[in-house]
């Protein structure tokens, strides 16, 4: 199970797990390679599984009623990545979710982590404490979008995680952080002069 040893030091790192717990911890992961340009999840479809990154990057987005693409949320090496909503309601997909790389993921059903929770209190703080980081994440993002000028969005994002710059396409970074790729270009640019 040398893959599942990636979820187990995760894990460890926010709930003491002992070595029989991080065992059934893992043992509910199921590991997935996943092909650059790969769907896991799609509009109109439930999505059934939360995934988690031990190598790779993945783009969750929407197109909005112009046909542009928004990004929603960017999952690199140890991060977390889902259509939450669909996932925790168990209803119908509203964003594609797509590896921009060759990835090796882990992923775990709806069904699986309720079993879980409902079978060790250090499950169950376990997966709170992520969806309480997200929460923080998500709010700590919608505040940087609207009190912060575009320049100011991406320097933040460049002191905070430079790798993504490597791992997305300008693109991608661009509508992430809520500008045109010429705006982004535009801004690189101007850093590069000075």
């Amino acid at each position: 199970m040398p893959e599942h040893e990636a979820i187990i030091e995760y894990a460890r790192a926010f709930v003491p797990f002992t070595d029989e717990e991080a065992a059934e911890f893992a043992g509910a992961f199921t590991n997935r390679h996943i092909k650059k340009r790969q769907f896991l999840i799609q509009p109109g479809f439930v999505d059934r599984y939360k995934y988690f990154v031990i190598k790779g990057a993945i783009r969750a987005y929407v197109i909005d009623n112009e046909g542009m693409e928004r990004t929603v949320q960017l999952a690199i090496d140890q991060w977390w990545i889902s259509d939450y909503n669909s996932y925790l309601m168990q209803e119908p997909a509203s964003m594609f979710v797509i590896a921009m790389e060759d990835c090796d993921i882990l992923q775990i059903s709806f069904g699986d982590e309720q079993r879980l929770k409902a079978a060790n209190h250090k499950f169950e703080t376990f997966f709170r404490m992520m969806a309480e980081k997200g929460v923080a994440f998500m709010q700590r993002r919608f505040i940087s979008a609207n009190t912060h000028s575009a320049e100011e969005r991406y320097n933040l994002f460049m002191d905070r995680y430079p790798q993504m710059m490597t791992r997305f396409p300008q693109f991608v970074i661009a509508s992430y952080l809520g500008m045109t790729t010429q705006f982004l270009s535009k801004i690189r640019s101007q850093k590069a002069k000075s």
